[in-house]
């Protein structure tokens, strides 16, 4: 007689976790490119700087550019060490401490979400003002912005797979409209012929440069989000730092060889009037006389593909932040659920859409502007708080490989990061400095939007302290997932 053996129970199913090994060095570029939301930079806010710095306005980009490269390698040599799923905080916690960490942590969500929720003003706005230039009608904001919240909702639940592939096509769709302006411009020899008079030191060295270089700076604004997405990234060791190269380099390029050639497109001496007079349509007259009316009205629906992409770019970043603070035990473990599907941090999205939802309808019940008033004031403080977040990443560089054994040369660890820390400090201070340029506000209000970042930051030292105290594993573990 054969003896069967009993059956044993099948092991329960582990949790769903992020996609392993799904992004490759393009993917993640596409993400960090299309946060930049470059469309949107140059036709909105390239003819401010230009109108500002003059024609050396392009060069400005080509220097915010090579500071923020210096910045990456120092950021990108220790993406090598630092395996975490918490990005800026991670790194801050490994080498300034983890007080100073866990005061990065509440200034990332709060920065990231102050990007990305202030958008939904912009796309409320900018498709407003589509939909009148192609049609003539009048349509309200609200219903816009909240449609964009579900849409973006959705996009962040489904898998990293589908947002990487969506991103790649709208991202190609509003470089595309860019390139195709550039063709029209150089094959017809620009308003006047030619110049390279946007490079000439005489050009370049004027005192409108730093109100450029400020405009710049933010443009750039995300791109070191790609560190975010190591868990889910093939070979993160090459991948993350390649496409943060990628990101920074095609950025710089791309932003001083389009505002050149807006520069070509009305000539060197009359550019600067031109971007003054009317800065809201300088991108748009110039494609109307270089490629023709329909390529205006491309640009104008591609412009708001262009901030649906930021949108959802940093959607997943502030869902990925969510999930790692949960991780760690600061936010509810709720946070860290990730879907058995689509392998999302879905709850994270959801609590990320409702906060969208409520800032959005609260402007709205206090009839703000969407562009002037949610936009501006809600995307500043962000924009501050994410290049402070640079300034404390650069600084904790040399103090994290000083406590470490490494094979990293001191030019890596060391004096990049020394050099990039007194760059990104200057470039604060020069946004600082021009900061009704970007809000339009009142001093006081200025004044609070510039103390959101440093009071968010101070406030994790209690915060850190109180942890310590009440939950030391939580404390002690802190920056290490």
């Amino acid at each position: 007689m054969s003896v069967t053996s009993p059956k044993t129970a099948p092991p329960s199913a582990a949790p769903a976790g992020l996609r392993t090994g799904s992004l490759g060095t393009s993917d993640i570029a596409f993400f960090v490119v299309s946060a930049a939301a470059p469309l949107t930079v140059m036709a909105g806010v390239a003819p401010i700087a230009i109108a500002l710095g003059g024609i050396g306005a392009p060069a400005g980009y080509l220097l915010a550019g090579l500071t923020l490269a210096v910045f990456a390698v120092g950021f990108t040599a220790m993406s090598r060490h630092v395996k975490g799923g918490g990005a800026f905080y991670s790194y801050i916690t490994q080498g300034l401490g983890r007080p100073a960490g866990i005061g990065a942590a509440l200034l990332a969500m709060v920065g990231y979400n102050g990007m990305e929720i202030g958008v939904y003003g912009l796309l409320g706005s900018a498709t407003r003002d589509t939909v009148h230039a192609l049609f003539g009608a009048d349509i309200p904001w609200l219903p816009v912005s909240l449609a964009g919240l579900a849409l973006i909702w959705y996009g962040g639940f489904r898998s990293i797979d589908f947002g990487a592939k969506l991103l790649g096509v709208l991202l190609v769709a509003e470089t595309g409209i860019l390139v195709l302006l550039a063709g029209g411009v150089l094959l017809k020899g620009g308003a006047h012929g030619l110049s390279a008079a946007s490079f000439a030191p005489g050009n370049v060295l004027v005192p409108g440069t730093a109100a450029v270089l400020a405009f710049a700076f933010a443009a750039f604004t995300g791109f070191e989000s790609t560190v975010i997405y190591r868990r889910e990234a093939r070979d993160p060791d090459r991948t993350v730092p390649r496409a943060t190269y990628i990101a920074v380099a095609f950025l710089g390029l791309f932003y001083a060889f389009t505002v050149w050639i807006a520069v070509q497109a009305f000539g060197d001496a009359d550019v600067v009037k031109a971007a003054g007079s009317d800065p809201a349509n300088l991108f748009f007259t110039a494609i109307t006389t270089f490629v023709g009316g329909w390529a205006a009205d491309l640009m104008h629906v591609l412009i708001v593909t262009s901030v649906i992409a930021s949108l959802l770019a940093f959607h997943n970043a502030i869902n990925r932040y969510g999930l790692a603070l949960a991780d760690e035990g600061v936010l509810p473990r709720s946070f860290a659920r990730v879907h058995p599907r689509h392998r999302s941090p879905y709850v994270a999205g959801l609590a990320q859409s409702a906060l969208g939802a409520v800032v959005v309808l609260a402007f709205w019940a206090a009839g703000a502007d969407p562009y002037n008033q949610l936009l501006l004031w809600v995307n500043t403080p962000g924009m501050l708080g994410l290049m402070a977040l640079q300034l404390l990443a650069a600084l904790a560089v040399p103090f994290f490989f000083r406590r470490i054994s490494h094979t990293e040369g001191r030019a890596r660890t060391v004096w990049a990061p020394a050099v990039a820390t007194v760059l990104l400090g200057a470039a604060i201070v020069l946004v600082i400095g021009h900061i009704d340029l970007f809000t339009g506000a009142s001093p006081l209000a200025n004044g609070i939007m510039v103390a959101v970042a440093p009071a968010v930051f101070l406030l994790g030292f209690p915060l850190a302290h109180r942890l310590k105290r009440t939950r030391p594993e939580v404390y002690e573990a802190f920056g290490s997932k």
